[in-house]
């Protein structure tokens, strides 16, 4: 019996356009970048033994869950060492010896 010759078939068209990862931007800026980024400003600028005060019905809707992950990545990424605390109507947040 002959061999017989597998039908090659061509690959299917990319659905996808390619691009070069060195174009790429690697900065991460999610939906609340600005509040984060304003709470972030106002800590490099807080005095030793003070926090900032936010009131969670002015975060746009953002869950505490998110809002104070999103914080912690911000503070992280400037090497400012932070610490939260939350209550029913508020978040505050302020800065602990290891910052700047």
């Amino acid at each position: 019996m002959a061999k017989q010759e597998k039908n090659k078939t061509s690959p299917p068209p990319l659905k996808y356009r390619r691009v070069q990862v060195s174009g790429l931007s690697r900065n991460r800026r999610g939906k609340h970048h600005d509040l984060v980024d304003g709470i972030c400003r106002e800590l490099e600028m807080l005095s030793p033994g003070a926090a900032l005060e936010i009131p969670l019905a002015e975060v746009g809707g953002i869950g505490l869950a998110n809002l104070r992950s999103a914080i912690h990545r911000a503070a992280a990424s400037r090497n400012i060492t932070i610490e939260t605390l939350a209550e029913k109507a508020n978040f505050y947040v302020w800065k602990t010896d290891g910052s700047k």
